[in-house]
């Protein structure tokens, strides 16, 4: 049986977890271009070594970050957003719109 540790809920069975992606530098969703945006929202590196994931925790629907080695598919560390995000993202919605 594979363990995740879940930086909210501690260690726990891979089943209860769902992979949500790389970890990407978002782009300004207000300054960049149709195809900046596109090619952050469904284009991935998949780069061969240590990423950076976003991985959900499904009893608990806690999304959480985890640096994994793809090489082996060994979890090297899993943590809070937080210490990568110091506020939330607001979208605007154009005028008009809603």
């Amino acid at each position: 049986m594979k363990i995740m540790s879940c930086p909210l809920n501690g260690p726990r069975n891979i089943s209860e977890f769902v992979y949500g992606g790389e970890f990407k530098t978002m782009p300004d969703p207000n300054t960049c271009s149709d195809v900046e945006w596109a090619d952050y929202v469904f284009n991935s590196s998949n780069p061969a070594g240590i990423v950076t994931e976003w991985w959900l925790h499904s009893a608990s629907s806690y999304w959480f970050l985890a640096e994994r080695n793809t090489l082996s598919d060994e979890i090297l560390r899993t943590f809070d957003p937080g210490e990568v995000f110091s506020q939330r993202v607001d979208f605007q919605t154009p005028e008009g719109s809603a």
